[in-house]
């Protein structure tokens, strides 16, 4: 459970950050959030590659309730409606939960594939997941832009998901090298 704390810590704070930031538009079309979000790909993959799938479950399973506690405080800090809050707070853990699951499944299936292919492809297809279920959710029925939201979120986390590449390789590298030397 100690190899987890790391990766669980991180899971928690992007959920929060993300929850949080979503409800804050840079324009018409994306929110701080879509900025923040693809870095539980990112956790999750590594967590995947370096211990497996079942701590990759773990900790995207116990970050979850631990990244919505934390959400629902700081949207509650931010004079935020409670209903916004708890709204927003199930739709994140909705969407996060069965998109975490199906990239943790690709990730799995493709891990033999070339070192990016796997992040990329089930980052990809986990966002698409990820932001269908989270914007209807949250924003339906609500009178705000969402369908723009959602398009610009998912633009936004395909550009990210490439980004992520890079911080993924970096740390990919820094911790084998670390398990090659123990």
């Amino acid at each position: 459970m100690r190899a987890l704390a790391i990766p669980i810590s991180a899971m928690v704070i992007v959920i929060a950050a993300s929850n949080v930031l979503v409800q804050y538009p840079i324009n018409d079309w994306v929110t701080w959030g879509a900025f923040t979000y693809p870095a539980v790909f990112l956790v999750a993959d590594l967590t995947n590659r370096l211990i497996g799938m079942s701590q990759a479950r773990t900790v995207a399973l116990i970050g979850l309730p631990c990244g919505i506690g934390l959400s629902i405080l700081l949207s509650l800090e931010a004079d935020l409606s409670l209903f916004n809050s708890l709204r927003i707070a199930l739709a994140s853990g909705l969407a996060f939960i069965l998109a975490q699951l199906f990239d943790i499944w690709i990730f799995n299936r493709l891990r033999q594939m070339t070192w990016w292919r796997a992040p990329l492809i089930s980052s990809i297809l986990a966002s698409a997941t990820d932001t269908a279920i989270f914007f209807i959710a949250a924003f339906a029925g609500s009178g705000l832009p969402w369908i723009s939201w959602a398009l610009g979120d998912f633009g936004v986390k395909i550009g990210m998901a490439l980004i992520m590449l890079i911080p993924y390789r970096f740390c990919l590298g820094i911790f084998i090298e670390r398990l090659n030397q123990k």
